[in-house]
């Protein structure tokens, strides 16, 4: 009898344990990258100059229907300048690193001392912790603004300053049912930082949403306007235009011959002046985890080495 009891109950053990082995939990859907980028796209504060309200407005870089940039700013008023940000996502086994890039086809002025140029893209870097829940948590943030990158840390981030000070807090909205970093973008030069929760300067602007509908502007002064994302690893879009001769003059410089010539960059021609030799032009998107350990202290257990990255 007990061998009988000892047998039965070794059978059943098995039959557990066989059970188990056929029929795990199911894993979390790995999320999309239009997914987790529409998820932390910023409330975006673009101020505005009433000289030439619409070149502030922002667009795609084939915003007139074709990717010629060295009649961008020629085209400037004659086409429909739609909301729309371009974006990235590479990732780590700790970390997701989304680029945002706003795009005008002119960086203007409108004095005999400043300098203007044909196209202008500057933009943010969200650093995402990989905690287990769908869209992560958002640690840090780094801004464009022409060759200087600004470090900004939300609300209960662990980051501190490292190599670079960090500049500010960043801001929390909500909009679209989520708590989102803002962002501000300065008139006709463009440069992008933190928003500070401050009106525009001189009382006029646009507050653009990421709706996933691009819309224009009714005016320079419009407080609710949507943008649109748009993949820069899209099929037939920025990445693979990288070495179009019609688009780029060089690698990661857009074309352009209004004022200075060839003086606008895509991402992977991002450069801080004067963070140091080691971090490279361009390492804000193709190797953003190296530049936000340069920049921070303070970020805990951080993987180098990349699971996904479109830029390599």
């Amino acid at each position: 009898m007990r061998r009988l009891l000892a047998a039965t109950l070794a059978a059943a053990a098995l039959t557990i344990s066989l059970v188990t082995l056929a029929a795990p939990a199911p894993a979390r859907a790995q999320v999309s990258d239009l997914a987790l980028a529409q998820r932390w796209a910023p409330v975006h504060y673009q101020d505005t100059d009433s000289t030439d309200y619409d070149a502030d407005y922002l667009s795609a870089v084939d915003y007139d229907g074709e990717w010629d940039t060295l009649n961008n700013w020629e085209h400037e008023p004659s086409y429909p300048l739609l909301g729309t940000v371009s974006y990235s996502v590479v990732e780590t086994s700790t970390h997701w690193f989304i680029v945002y890039g706003f795009y005008h086809p002119r960086d203007w002025c409108d004095s005999i001392f400043c300098g203007e140029h044909e196209n202008d893209m500057e933009g943010v870097l969200l650093t995402i912790r990989r905690d287990g829940s769908t869209y992560g948590r958002f640690e840090a943030m780094v801004t464009v603004a022409h060759s200087d990158f600004y470090s900004f840390v939300p609300p209960g981030s662990a980051f501190v300053s490292g190599r670079e000070s960090v500049d500010g807090s960043v801001i929390m909205q909500t909009a679209n049912g989520y708590a989102r970093p803002t962002t501000r973008q300065e008139a006709k030069g463009h440069g992008v930082k933190a928003w500070d929760g401050k009106e525009f300067p001189g009382g006029d602007g646009v507050v653009y949403y990421p709706s996933g509908t691009a819309e224009i502007p009714s005016g320079g002064n419009d407080r609710s306007v949507g943008y649109r994302l748009v993949g820069v690893f899209d099929a037939g879009g920025l990445w693979a235009r990288r070495y179009d001769a019609q688009t780029f003059a060089s690698w990661g410089t857009f074309r352009g011959d209004n004022g200075s010539d060839n003086a606008a960059n895509a991402p992977w021609g991002w450069d801080d002046g004067n963070d140091g030799s080691d971090l490279q032009r361009g390492l804000l998107a193709t190797d953003p985890a190296k530049l936000v350990t340069a920049y921070f202290n303070g970020e805990g257990t951080f993987g180098l080495a990349y699971t996904r990255n479109g830029y390599r």
